[in-house]
């Protein structure tokens, strides 16, 4: 479907064949046993155990692999993807590179795990310098990052892994397959949550790897069968009914974030202000030449955890949530995950209100939170 247009693409990915008297989209199969034929056993069909099978999960993998362009694997959560992908490559004695400022539960798990099993771990910033590639297994990195939003060239820096034998791995979670699709920039695996802009509506968690590699896929499902790290089928049977409306939520969303951008660059009560798609932004030139469409993620910083406290309260449209990419405009104070931010360091989600009521009531949350105050 890739001559198609992105809402349409959206809208039929991974739909069945029609048939009179069927809905579009298939309910969601709630099985974990499926029936086996009495004589032969298991092989007959394409079920037999709700771990390794399920035809609601297969729809979804499916549509998210048309949107990516590779073979998909769905995950129970992005992180379970992530950790699916990192522990089903590497073992003892290999060398991976992530980001140093990317989602901080990564981290943590690699030097919480990976380190502890025996992988040397390096870190390097998304927009870089990066470390020789030379003796390297795997290069995951996050573009946009979350939650600095810097980017990096895709294809750049795959050239330089593979010229090094390394793989190259790009969590695709801020940009969604409408952003960017990696595995068209040379990348070998994708991974992402579907948790965030990829479903948009914040009631389910998922996660996806995607790849044009069988051996990759192949191992990446022996992996998931093996542990479990499968969704259930109603989340995979809402994340597919999600998708349809993704090109449609992203061009809200996107809208809201440039709009918003140029109220926030206006103020001088707000300081690191980062958009990808605002020209003078660091990452606007990378950004603007390799991703489709820009995120509904911004990222900026108000002083002191008070002031964000402040301003948050006095917001009509705009929620206190961690997560991103939902319909509501949320606000995230990083610091108190135990992220590396700046206590005042803020980012927001816009969502899919209307943009001139999202920046009146934006601006009015932060004349409402005045200045930042001493000792905060």
């Amino acid at each position: 479907m890739s001559e198609l247009g992105d809402g349409t693409r959206c809208v039929r990915a991974g739909l069945p064949e029609p048939a009179p008297g069927d809905p579009f989209l298939p309910g969601p199969v709630f099985a974990a046993p499926y029936h086996l034929d009495p004589f032969q056993g298991q092989g007959t069909s394409p079920n037999g155990y709700g771990r390794p099978d399920n035809p609601t999960r297969r729809l979804l993998e499916a549509a998210v692999g048309e949107l990516e362009g590779g073979d998909c694997r769905v995950f129970a959560t992005g992180q379970a993807a992530i950790t699916g992908l990192l522990l089903t490559l590497l073992r003892p004695g290999d060398t991976v590179v992530l980001p140093s400022d990317g989602y901080f539960p990564v981290r943590a798990f690699a030097t919480d795990v990976l380190e502890g099993i025996g992988v040397r771990v390096l870190f390097a910033p998304t927009a870089g310098p990066y470390p020789s590639f030379e003796g390297v297994r795997l290069v995951l990195v996050e573009t946009p990052a979350n939650p600095g939003l810097d980017v990096v060239d895709v294809a750049a820096l795959a050239e330089k892994a593979h010229a090094a034998g390394a793989l190259l791995a790009v969590d695709n979670t801020t940009a969604t397959p409408l952003g960017q699709r990696p595995l068209d920039l040379g990348a070998d695996l994708v991974v992402a949550s579907g948790t965030k802009a990829l479903t948009g509506h914040s009631d389910l968690l998922l996660g996806y790897l995607a790849s044009r590699s069988t051996e990759l896929i192949g191992a990446v499902t022996t992996w998931r069968t093996t542990t479990g790290a499968v969704p259930g089928a109603f989340d995979a049977w809402l994340a597919h009914r999600s998708l349809a409306t993704l090109d449609l939520r992203l061009a809200r969303q996107s809208a809201n974030a440039a709009a918003v951008a140029d109220l926030l660059a206006s103020r001088p009560d707000v300081t690191g202000l980062r958009w990808p798609g605002r020209p003078g932004d660091p990452a606007y030139a990378v950004a603007s030449a390799q991703m489709r469409r820009m995120p509904g993620v911004l990222s900026f910083d108000l002083g002191s955890a008070d002031r964000v406290g402040r301003f948050i309260e006095a917001a009509r449209l705009v929620a206190a949530a961690t997560s991103f990419g939902g319909l509501h405009t949320t606000a995230d104070r990083r610091e108190q995950w135990g992220d590396d931010t700046a206590p005042g360091f803020v980012r927001l989600s816009c969502g899919a209100e209307d943009t001139a009521d999202l920046v009146a009531d934006i601006a009015a949350a932060l004349d409402a939170a005045g200045p930042v105050r001493g000792g905060s």
